[in-house]
């Protein structure tokens, strides 16, 4: 019993015993996980802009709200092409000597996963408006504005970011509003939010419990008519930068309410526009359109579908296109791209 009683030999004992729990535990199934995971072969780093970009979303608590993780179950597939998997993370690095990798996995979804809002929501003008206020872009978002991640000017300086902020947002503020440093590092991280592409030849894992019925994406199912709900195909491609009243916002994003290009009876400049982008109005203060149709692999049923649902709303009355005409144009809009 003198064991027991004799403090050095059970503070000696415990220590030995927590440090071989910690090897066997811990350290060599951490060494062998590291072994055995890498990144896809088509994962791109952070840039230096998107790691301080990270560190800001993680002093400002944005990942208590959202994941990073695509679950395979069905309800999650409008968050990425395919369920995320081990490689997708293991690019993740120390932050610095003292600091381990943030874990930005996230537990809850108060907001939507941001796996693949790179490829999802491309414009950096949307995402700027958005951080600045949240209601400005989507009114019924409870997220929390950032506008100490701004500042206001009556001078611009070479290098600023103008962001187009509507006069009742703006809460009397007068001059330019201006992106600090650490809101364009923010945009630049969530722009680089992909989800990487399987090397070819590899089976993507299934999305399981599979709804039965209408999608909720509103995408094409085998045997459906080939017209589809147009609304909500528009809810969920276009609605957040050109509102659901077709209006856009005054100074950010174009409205499609009146808009010549819509009502134009030839529709090879729309599907061009939906397909490549645009940046035709940048010196009316207009951001850059990504390439919605590109980036959200969308179909001719599903470009004619959204299309046709712009030209017959708010008003607006042009004459509708076909799949059919549709995928002719992507076709020809994609070769002239190319060139």
């Amino acid at each position: 019993m003198d064991f027991f009683n004799n403090h050095k030999q059970l503070f000696g004992a415990a220590f030995l015993l927590f440090a071989i729990l910690t090897l066997f535990v811990c350290i060599i199934p951490a060494l062998n996980n590291e072994e055995n995971n890498a990144p896809l072969p088509n994962a791109i780093p952070l840039d230096e802009q998107a790691i301080l970009g990270k560190a800001v979303f993680v002093a400002n608590g944005c990942v208590a709200c959202h994941t990073q993780q695509v679950r395979n179950v069905d309800m999650d597939k409008v968050w990425g092409d395919r369920p995320s998997i081990a490689a997708d993370y293991a690019d993740m690095h120390r932050t610095d000597t003292w600091r381990n990798t943030a874990t930005v996995m996230g537990t809850e979804r108060t907001g939507p996963d941001l796996t693949n809002i790179g490829q999802r929501q491309s414009s950096a003008d949307w995402h700027l408006v958005h951080l600045y206020n949240p209601r400005i872009v989507v009114k019924e978002s409870i997220m929390p504005a950032y506008p100490f991640l701004f500042e206001v000017k009556n001078k611009l300086e070479e290098g600023d970011v103008v962001v187009n902020v509507p006069e009742e947002f703006r809460k009397g503020r007068k001059g330019k509003i201006i992106a600090r440093a650490e809101a364009l590092e923010l945009v630049a991280y969530l722009k680089a939010l992909k989800q990487t592409k399987l090397p070819d030849g590899t089976p993507e894992p299934d999305f399981l419990y599979k709804k039965s019925g209408d999608l909720a994406a509103g995408a094409l199912k085998k045997g459906e008519p080939k017209e589809l709900d147009g609304a909500r195909l528009y809810t969920n491609n276009c609605q957040s930068c050109h509102q659901g009243n077709g209006e856009g916002l005054k100074g950010a994003f174009p409205a499609l309410k009146g808009s010549k290009i819509v009502l134009d009876d030839n529709p090879e400049i729309m599907v061009d526009i939906i397909m490549n982008g645009y940046n035709g109005r940048a010196s009316e203060g207009y951001g850059a359109m990504p390439a919605v149709g590109i980036n959200n692999k969308l179909k001719p049923e599903e470009v004619a579908a959204i299309m046709n649902h712009e030209k017959t709303s708010w008003g607006n009355s042009a004459k509708k296109v076909t799949p059919e005409e549709v995928k002719k144009l992507m076709d020809l809009v994609k070769t002239k791209a190319t060139k």
